[in-house]
């Protein structure tokens, strides 16, 4: 059985983790995926993608902003130095063979090496690029993998780690959003299958690299979408992805007191999950294995004997319409309204290509033609920018006559393949609410029918969370 095994930051968070992580990897290697108690005549094929330490790349992104304001090149090795010690301590605790311990901390040395004279370069310029911040924050799982992997090794596997690069994932130069190129899968194919007759590969995550040797990264949360590339790529039976949760909630359990996990979930679900803020999933991780019909499992890495949740083809019928409920914060809600000689089209048109060139995402879209107004909702993070890019387009007010912004809210979708075609869901969903005395501010739902999005004020957002978790009764079986 060809499997692909991604890791979490947190699965790797310490020395201690990552060992376990090597047993998990040795038995399953041995005794056979899927099959319990079962020994195989034929060892099993895994390939591994890991994330970035626990926090690591957040603390790479703040400190090379930090450095590019500040210029001060002693603190930029300060850092460095800190980082070294944090992973030489991790491999210390993750590695028991001295050899295998002692050619880590030097490629840790090297690979930092490398980093501090970039650090460096942002100081002296005062400029960080997304090339750069790119760069910076690829060393998180290039730090990571050659500890991973010689765990792996001290515990008597063979194992070898690869850059996303080096591993085929041939990208185009969309710095912190990169796209794959057209021939990259048959590049995968050709890196990945040789390794696969005696040792375990182990790929970084998130990080790809241009045809000119430039690193790239897939976005923040995008290991996922590393393994699921990479599983398409060489076929293999099933994917994956090790988290600290049992798998797929119905709701985050630290919001809502009765979640529970899902068993199964479509593909089209999953996407509208992860695309409305469910953190257990990178959005874009769904795409590559649809044509193919690679399942996805995502399983508790301290609990290995969980079956987890699995990622299908076919929407399971069950009596609920909706499945899960995610909730989305710090976001702002922007109110735009168009003068009265435009159509309500040529005003959406210059405000997306606008925000488009800033490159400012939109969560959800929301039009209301009689009166010319249209509300986003955007990552309050971009914000600042997407007002300063509104306002560009603004020429003696005949394009928009006014506009607002709101980041006292919460956005949540409403999910599940049951909805579709089913009458009174978005009823039954806007009564519960009613009952906790919650308006809605703005409501969108997308084509599929498998998602109803709206917005609500901040302070009423887990309140009604909780309602619409209890009035689809998505705390209790099938």
């Amino acid at each position: 059985m060809r499997v692909i095994m991604k890791f979490g930051g947190r699965a790797v968070a310490t020395g201690e983790k990552i060992k376990t992580v090597a047993h998990l990897i040795k038995r399953f290697k041995e005794e056979g995926v899927g099959e319990k108690g079962k020994e195989k005549e034929e060892k099993n094929e895994i390939v591994v993608v890991t994330s970035a330490i626990s926090t690591v790349t957040d603390t790479l992104l703040d400190n090379a902003n930090r450095v590019a304001k500040e210029g001060n090149t002693e603190k930029a090795k300060e850092f460095v130095d800190e980082l070294f010690k944090m992973h030489e301590l991790t491999a210390s605790e993750a590695i028991d063979d001295k050899n295998e311990l002692e050619k880590v901390k030097e490629e840790l040395r090297e690979r930092l090496a490398e980093m501090e004279k970039a650090l460096i370069g942002i100081c002296l310029l005062g400029e960080l690029t997304p090339r750069s911040l790119d760069y910076i924050g690829s060393f998180g799982e290039r730090l990571a993998a050659p500890i991973l992997a010689g765990s792996f090794q001290s515990a008597g596997m063979e194992a070898v780690h690869l850059t996303g690069g080096e591993a085929g994932l041939i990208t185009n130069e969309d710095y912190g959003n990169a796209q794959l190129t057209l021939n990259a899968e048959r590049e995968i194919k050709a890196r990945i299958m040789p390794l696969l007759e005696n040792k375990i590969p182990v790929v970084t995550g998130f990080i790809g690299e241009t045809k000119k040797g430039t690193i790239t990264t897939f976005g923040r949360g995008g290991s996922d979408y590393t393994a699921t590339i990479i599983g398409t790529a060489i076929d293999a039976d099933e994917i994956w992805l090790w988290k600290e949760t049992e798998g797929i909630m119905s709701a985050d359990p630290k919001i809502i007191k009765n979640a529970r996990k899902i068993p199964y979930i479509s593909y089209i679900e999953a996407m509208e999950l992860s695309y409305f803020g469910a953190s257990v999933l990178h959005p874009r991780a769904i795409e590559p294995v649809m044509k193919k019909e690679i399942p996805i499992r995502v399983k508790n890495v301290f609990n290995p004997e969980d079956e987890g949740t699995l990622i299908g083809k076919e929407a399971e019928q069950t009596k609920k319409a909706a499945k899960a409920i995610t909730l989305i914060e710090n976001i702002s809600i922007i109110n735009i309204a168009g003068t009265g000689v435009r159509s309500i089209s040529d005003v959406a048109a210059r405000v997306f290509s606008v925000l488009a060139a800033n490159n400012v995402d939109i969560i959800m879209i929301s039009q209301g033609s009689s009166e010319m107004a249209l509300s986003l909702v955007i990552d309050s993070a971009q914000l600042e920018r997407a007002v300063e890019a509104i306002q560009s387009i603004n020429a003696g007010g005949t394009v928009i006559r006014d506009f607002t912004f709101n980041s006292n809210v919460c956005a949540m979708g409403v999910v599940g393949a049951g909805m579709a075609g089913t009458p009174g869901v978005a009823g039954k969903a806007f009564s519960a609410l009613g009952k906790e005395g919650i308006s809605m501010i703005m409501i969108s739902q997308g084509s599929s029918e498998f998602n109803i999005s709206f917005v609500v004020k901040k302070e009423d957002a887990y309140r009604a969370a909780q309602a619409i978790h209890d009035v689809f009764e998505m705390g209790t079986g099938a």
